[in-house]
């Protein structure tokens, strides 16, 4: 099993834009999810110095968004027990891809090896992802 920690706040995968030049149509990610990636990157190349994972995949994901300055000291305390958690944007989904997209040539071949996921969203005072993949066996 290898845990990851991503420090600092959380950034969705945003929709790709679009450019046009000499009659090719290039996709590119946006500069906050392209920059959010390369964050991840380095956390990863930091935590974990083996090679890359080959075969099946679970993958877990805990995303802690910050919370919000104009609550109610009744409803941050809610939030942090994880009472009330996040339905406010960005998708959990995004969230996902984001940081996996990221971990391809590092943590694993290729992000298509992951066959199962657990994904979760909190609130925090410590913005971060945390991370475990653990290599799906059968026996």
């Amino acid at each position: 099993m290898i845990r990851i920690e991503v420090a600092g706040e959380p950034v969705p995968q945003g929709r790709p834009r679009f450019s046009g030049r000499g009659g090719f149509v290039r996709s590119y990610d946006p500069p906050k999810s392209k920059e959010y990636k390369k964050h991840v990157k380095e956390e990863v190349q930091q935590q974990y110095h083996g090679k890359p994972l080959e075969g099946q995949l679970l993958v877990e994901l805990s995303v802690y968004r910050p919370i919000q300055k104009s609550i109610s000291k009744k409803e941050r305390d809610m939030r942090l027990l994880g009472f009330h958690r996040p339905i406010v944007k960005g998708d959990i989904d995004n969230y996902f891809k984001a940081v996996t997209d990221a971990c391809t040539g590092l943590l694993w071949v290729d992000d298509a090896q992951i066959v199962s996921t657990k994904t979760n969203k909190y609130y925090s005072e410590n913005p971060h992802v945390e991370m475990l993949v653990i290599p799906y066996e059968f026996e």
